[in-house]
């Protein structure tokens, strides 16, 4: 598929929707991205053909179902550049992948008095998880801190690290500040010390190609409904060194080897850390998906939404009275920012009105606006549909915000 933004859209059919009566223009891709018609028509060939649960039938169906299910296993793994498809475990997201791996990781390998080190611009996925288990363990957690620019201070990072330093989990772009973060370099400096590197690649999956080889990350965790995939689906990739010492983090029919009353044995990998009947439909739903993205081009992505965010930097720059959020030299294609004198909140009800979704408040990432000493703010995500007449509508938009409120 060649890269003409227009005719991408035309695999979006809710682009085609009005809100309001105004054309639907949505710039909400950081909170989940909408589905195109491949991921669409696949989910719904297999509800209504090829619906049966997986691995645990000899009939047509399910051996269907399963090839189908292991396929998209296989998707990913090389869509991420994984060196086995065991390494590659199938969660319902990036919030249950960290915290399996709180409890999977943390009750095998962290001890009281151990430290764990994480970052100020991290989602609450990658703050709370490690908090609980702190306090389960009587543990320290300690944070690298960012500059106004949103840029990590990682000569803070080996300041911090210590004997006691048992884990490094970092987020790879900022859901806030688009920051992309220097993740090979962090695992670099964390492995000169022999300590594991976790890396939520919720936002950066989407919109760069990843290797997790190159990075050399010990874990690496995303989600399906970020990347134009399903919902309720997402990837725990990790070092098959690491997940065949770590024991589940759920119990269940198909993790198990032999059940008896006075043990258990578990399974191998992969299917150790997948419990219960999977979501077989959303793992072959988000096969469908990197399938769409590889079609697209990452290439043609990364150029297209690179465009977009300098273009909307720009307009907003221009108007004069927006504070902008992050302007870290590497970005994903987000803009956050608050109007003068204006809340996110009323801001972001005048936009719905004229059909245009962003997001407002503080994108569970409470630290962040801590950091900048704000209640919250506005945030337009770009994904691979969205075009450089949209963002001139958004700022149409926000200049109707500004003169409604200003006075």
């Amino acid at each position: 598929m060649s890269f003409d933004v227009y005719k991408i859209r035309n695999h979006f059919p809710i682009l085609r929707d009005k809100i309001y009566g105004k054309p639907l223009v949505y710039l909400d891709n950081g909170a989940t991205t909408q589905k195109p018609l491949p991921v669409i028509e696949c989910i719904n060939a297999i509800h209504r053909h090829g619906n049966s649960s997986i691995h645990r039938g000899v009939h047509y169906l399910s051996d269907q179902a399963t090839d189908a299910y292991e396929k998209a296993r296989q998707i990913v793994q090389q869509f991420i550049h994984a060196k086995h498809s065991h390494e590659i475990i199938f969660t319902s997201g990036t919030t249950a992948s960290i915290n399996g791996l709180a409890f999977s990781f943390g009750e095998r390998y962290i001890h009281e008095g151990d430290e764990i080190i994480i970052t100020e611009m991290e989602h609450h996925a990658n703050i709370v998880p490690w908090q609980m288990l702190c306090e389960r363990k009587n543990t320290k957690l300690k944070v690298i801190p960012f500059n106004d620019d949103g840029i990590l201070q990682l000569d803070e990072m080996e300041k911090m690290i210590n004997k006691k330093t048992r884990l490094v989990a970092v987020i790879h772009a900022s859901n806030t500040l688009a920051t992309i973060n220097p993740v090979k370099s962090i695992v670099s400096l964390a492995h000169k010390y022999n300590i594991p590197v976790i890396i939520d690649g919720a936002q950066s999956v989407p919109h760069i190609p990843i290797d997790v080889q190159e990075m050399d990350c010990d874990f690496f965790v995303f989600s399906g409904h970020k990347m134009y995939g399903p919902t309720g689906i997402g990837i725990l990739y990790g070092k098959e060194k690491w997940l065949s010492d770590m024991p589940p983090f759920q119990g269940g029919g198909e993790m198990v080897d032999v059940v008896t009353f006075e043990k258990t044995t578990y399974n191998q990998l992969p299917y150790k850390f997948e419990a219960g009947t999977m979501n077989y439909v959303g793992a072959i739903g988000l096969g469908r998906a990197v399938e769409f993205i590889l079609s697209a081009g990452q290439e043609n992505i990364i150029r297209h939404e690179h465009d977009l965010l300098k273009y909307a930097v720009g307009r907003l720059d221009e108007l004069g009275y927006i504070t902008l959020y992050g302007r870290a030299p590497e970005k994903t294609s987000i803009v956050s920012f608050n109007i003068w004198d204006v809340h996110p909140y009323d801001a972001g009800m005048v936009l719905d009105k004229m059909g245009i979704a962003v997001r407002t408040g503080t994108h569970c990432a409470q630290t962040v606006m801590q950091h900048y000493g704000i209640e919250g703010n506005i945030r337009a995500s770009f994904a691979l549909y969205n075009t450089s007449e949209e963002i001139d509508y958004m700022v149409e938009g926000i200049k109707k915000v500004k003169s409604m409120f200003s006075g």
